[in-house]
């Protein structure tokens, strides 16, 4: 099936921009309350929040995270349905595997892809199946939960 109003760079940026900052401020905050510190350099058992927020959210909220849904852009599976937890799961943990063995440069490399093929799709999108699009949920989708 053909991407149909795919996303490029600058919004993408924009979208995960805006989930760093809110991360990085509820976890700063929790860590806060629990530890006495907003942040630190050790490892702090809160880092896996953002991890389980770019896998949850999207999973049930039509492929949106708060950055996504600001900048009006979401997730979806390739033939343009709402990605399930399979696809999810292969574009957030394996392919943070896939940018640590190559030692980012599969990250640089999947920015190209963004901002030069026509699909705009990132390594991560091949992994999971996915694309970013502009189009909102159909009208039925909303109404299934």
């Amino acid at each position: 099936m053909e991407v149909h109003n795919p996303v490029g760079f600058w919004n993408r940026l924009g979208a995960r921009i805006i989930d760093g900052i809110l991360m990085g401020v509820v976890t700063g905050i929790i860590s806060a309350i629990l530890f006495g510190e907003f942040a630190n350099d050790d490892y702090n058992p809160l880092d896996g929040i953002g991890l389980l927020y770019s896998i949850l959210l999207p999973l049930f909220w039509y492929g949106y995270t708060v950055g996504k849904r600001a900048t009006g852009v979401r997730i979806v599976k390739k033939n343009g349905e709402n990605v399930g937890i399979g696809n999810l799961l292969m574009r957030e943990l394996v392919s943070i595997f896939v940018y640590a063995i190559t030692l980012g440069i599969g990250l640089i490399v999947s920015a190209f892809m963004v901002g030069l093929r026509h699909d705009k799709r990132a390594i991560h999108d091949f992994i999971g199946g996915t694309y970013v699009t502009y189009d909102p949920p159909e009208q039925s989708e909303q109404t299934e939960f």
